[in-house]
């Protein structure tokens, strides 16, 4: 019998595709209206029923199923983490100079890992301004830190960015990303010493611009760190485990997410209202993520599926056409359901099925299966910096950073210069790891 996904007619990716442009379109184009929580869920309503109805139609209530439970997995994790970082505070400041601040750039990397990319940037972006806030230049300070902390930093954990969370969700064992460290490590390292320059170059410029404002002494002047809400570092590691329990153990569905989501609870509980109000904390930001993603996994289902089941007539077959593939459109759409449409394709290509919720651990017991997973890993995480709406920290990061003063790109700008960094070191990157003939 004919797999669903090849019974599925092509119309049905329709209000995926829909879905994933609304996010597109009206975060740039109507940004007023969409900022509404109640519009954003009349958007993935409207979109994410007439999806499932035509999937149980066509018998993939099954599929439908697995998609409802990664979501509720995905967003548990999402939430715990938010409300942990927004109960830890970061006091004071460091040096503002060059070299201070390149170190809290490769600080930012390696705590994504720990954090998450969203955890990583609310926590270090607001000491990280507050060093530099005597300087004229600071929106190349910004952009650096989408590039790093928010998105290329996060490489190495299910837990530093979504797309790998959702590979971990599907099988891809818990330290099978520890693997990355040779392309994390040459993308984040190139980008903190190309920052260091300019960082330098602009710092020499201010200076010689007006001599009489002492600038590197001002920079190197700085506050104590101090780290409020410990109690929160503690609920983190409680986190992790939870994360390597599911992988180890065969934990029942619900088991996780509400243990998860407990831990939320008591750090919410336990965190002092005045760290909260420093850090500006609410649920908005991660209401929203969980309004989008509903969207974003029901109606993804039937996509999956048709990538599944015709992987051989979309002509993706080396690992550095899946890195650019799936860089590509993780730049212009989020990266985590551009990570699953080409893990799929690579499935299939491969003969295996996604009806298996767990089908990633069959893909990387595959040496060329896992070959293509590391290049889609690779160009899901570090092409979701080079717009705005390619991971869900960059316009946090990118709000925030207004909020305290600094002139930011426009949407369109802001990609320009992303390419213009990004792409040497993306290129450099493809000849290192993935060898295109």
């Amino acid at each position: 019998m004919e797999a669903l996904g090849g019974r599925l007619p092509l119309w049905s990716v329709a209000p995926f595709v829909l879905m994933l442009a609304a996010v597109a379109v009206l975060e740039v184009f109507a940004a007023g209206w969409w900022s509404r929580l109640t519009n954003k869920a009349l958007v993935a309503t409207a979109l994410a029923v007439p999806a499932a109805v035509h999937l149980l139609a066509s018998g993939g209530g099954g599929a439908l199923v697995h998609s409802v439970a990664e979501y509720v997995s995905f967003v548990a994790l999402l939430a715990a983490l938010f409300v942990i970082s927004g109960g830890i505070e970061v006091r004071g400041s460091l040096a503002g100079t060059p070299l201070a601040n390149a170190g809290m750039l490769a600080v930012g990397a390696v705590l994504a890992n720990v954090i998450g990319t969203t955890g990583a940037a609310m926590l270090l972006i607001r000491p990280f301004l507050r060093a530099n806030a005597r300087r004229d230049s600071r929106a190349h300070l910004v952009i650096f830190f989408i590039l790093v902390v928010a998105n290329a930093g996060g490489l190495l954990t299910p837990i530093g960015d979504p797309p790998l969370y959702l590979g971990f969700l599907k099988g891809v064992p818990f330290e099978w990303t520890f693997r990355l460290w040779a392309p994390w490590l040459f993308v984040n390292g190139t980008l903190i010493l190309l920052f260091n320059l300019v960082d330098q170059f602009l710092v020499n410029r201010e200076e010689r611009r007006d001599r009489s404002t002492g600038l590197m002494d001002e920079l190197i002047a700085h506050q104590p760190l101090r780290i409020g809400g410990r109690r929160n570092v503690v609920l983190l590691t409680a986190v992790v485990l939870v994360l390597l329990a599911k992988g180890a153990f065969p934990l029942p569905f619900g088991v996780p997410e509400a243990t998860l989501l407990a831990i939320a609870y008591v750090s919410y509980r336990v965190t002092p209202g005045a760290i909260h109000e420093a850090n500006q904390f609410g649920f908005g930001p991660i209401a929203s993520v969980a309004v989008i993603f509903a969207g974003v996994f029901v109606t993804m289902t039937q996509p999956l599926l048709i990538l599944n089941a015709r992987a051989a007539q979309i002509g993706l077959e080396a690992p550095w056409q899946y890195f650019w593939a799936s860089g590509a459109l993780s730049s212009m759409l989020d990266n985590a359901p551009t990570y699953l449409a080409f893990t799929s394709v690579a499935a299939g290509q491969l003969g295996i099925g996604v009806d298996d919720p767990s089908y990633l651990a069959s893909l990387v017991a595959v040496p060329a299966g896992n070959d293509l997973l590391f290049a889609i890993a690779c160009g899901a995480v570090m092409m979701g910096s080079l717009t705005y709406i390619g991971n869900g920290p960059n316009l946090m990061v990118k709000e925030l950073a207004e909020h305290r003063g600094v002139r930011m790109p426009h949407f369109f700008a802001y990609a320009l210069i992303a390419m213009v960094i990004m792409l040497p070191v993306l290129a450099a990157t493809t000849f290192l790891f993935f060898a295109p003939p």
